[in-house]
C-alpha cells in the first residue's frame, strides 16, 4: 500500500510539473506573439510616416551659393578626396511643413548608399525618441534623434551625434550596417553624409566606421582642451574597419551616427564637416 501511495505521489508531482511547463511555455509563446504583433504594427506605422514625407517634403539638391564655406580648405589643399567630395551638391529642405507636424524637428539627414533619408528630431533627453515615432505616438521603433546635449541650431559642437534603432526592415538606422558591405566600401561616392537644418545645409566626409561594445567615449560632445579632442579624433579614426585615407585635426567638426547591433554592440559612423552654407 505504501509503495502504491509513493508511486501515486510521483505521478501527481509529474503531472503538476508538466502543467507548469505547459503554462510557462504558453506564456512565453504568447509574449513572443504579442511582441511580434507590436513590432509589426510599429513597422507599418513607421512606413506610413515615411511615405507621408513624400507628399509634404521636397528634398532637393542645390547648386553652391556665393556664401558656401569650404571648411578648412587651406589645410586640405593637397587632399584630392576633399576637393572631390566638396564638388557634390548640398541638399536643401523646407522645414515649414515638418515643423507643423513636429516642432522637435532639427534636421534632415541623407547617408549615401543606405536607406537613411529622414527628418531628425531632438528632445530634452536621449530617451523619449527611443520609443516614440516622429508623430509623437508610442512606437517601439522610435525615430532618428540628435543628442540632447548638442546645439542643433548652430552645429557648433565638436561632436554632433544622431541615434536611431536598427530596424529589421531597414528603416531608421537599420541600413547603416551596409557601411561594412564591400559594395558600399568599394564605391567612394558613398563616403558623404548630407545634413540640412533650418539654418544650414552641410556636407560631411566619412573617415571612420566600426562596431564597438556599448560605451560612452565615442559619444563625447565636450572636451576640456584641444589635446583631449586630438586624442579623441586619433582614437575614433584608428578604430575604423577601413582606411578612408582621410585626416582629421582639432579644427574639424565631427558628425557621429550610432545604432544598435544586438544589446551589447553599436555600429558607428564618423564624418567630418567639409562644406556648409547658410540658408
Amino acid at each position: 500500500m505504501e509503495n502504491i501511495n509513493v508511486k501515486q505521489k510521483k505521478v501527481d508531482l509529474f503531472g503538476k510539473l508538466l502543467w507548469l511547463v505547459i503554462i510557462i511555455s504558453a506564456v512565453i509563446v504568447g509574449y513572443c506573439v504579442y511582441r511580434l504583433v507590436i513590432e509589426g504594427i510599429s513597422m507599418v506605422e513607421t512606413n506610413g510616416l515615411i511615405k507621408e514625407f513624400d507628399t509634404i517634403v521636397e528634398v532637393k539638391e542645390v547648386v553652391d551659393s556665393d556664401s558656401v564655406e569650404l571648411v578648412n580648405k587651406e589645410e586640405k589643399a593637397i587632399d584630392n578626396d576633399y576637393w572631390y567630395y566638396t564638388s557634390f551638391p548640398l541638399i536643401d529642405v523646407d522645414f515649414s511643413k515638418l515643423m507643423e507636424k513636429n516642432k522637435d524637428t532639427v534636421a534632415w539627414i541623407q547617408v549615401k548608399g543606405t536607406n537613411i533619408n529622414y527628418p531628425v528630431v531632438q528632445a530634452s533627453d536621449n530617451s523619449y525618441y527611443l520609443n516614440h515615432a516622429y508623430d509623437g505616438k508610442y512606437n517601439t521603433g522610435g525615430w532618428l534623434f540628435m543628442d540632447y546635449r548638442n546645439n542643433s541650431s548652430s552645429l557648433e559642437d565638436k561632436n554632433t551625434i544622431i541615434y536611431g534603432h536598427a530596424r529589421i526592415d531597414g528603416t531608421m538606422l537599420g541600413s547603416l550596417s551596409r557601411i561594412f558591405y564591400s559594395s558600399w566600401v568599394n564605391n567612394r561616392d558613398n563616403y558623404i553624409v548630407r545634413l540640412s537644418t533650418p539654418t544650414h545645409n552641410t556636407m560631411w566626409q566619412v573617415f571612420s566606421v566600426y562596431e564597438t561594445p556599448v560605451e560612452m567615449y565615442y559619444i563625447t560632445t565636450k572636451f576640456a582642451n584641444d589635446n583631449d579632442y586630438s586624442v579623441f579624433l586619433d582614437t575614433i579614426r584608428s578604430r575604423s574597419k577601413y582606411d578612408f585615407n582621410t585626416d582629421v585635426d582639432i579644427n574639424d567638426k565631427v558628425l557621429t551616427l550610432s545604432t544598435c547591433n544586438g544589446n551589447n554592440k553599436r555600429v558607428v559612423l564618423h564624418a567630418k564637416l567639409i562644406k556648409s552654407d547658410n540658408k
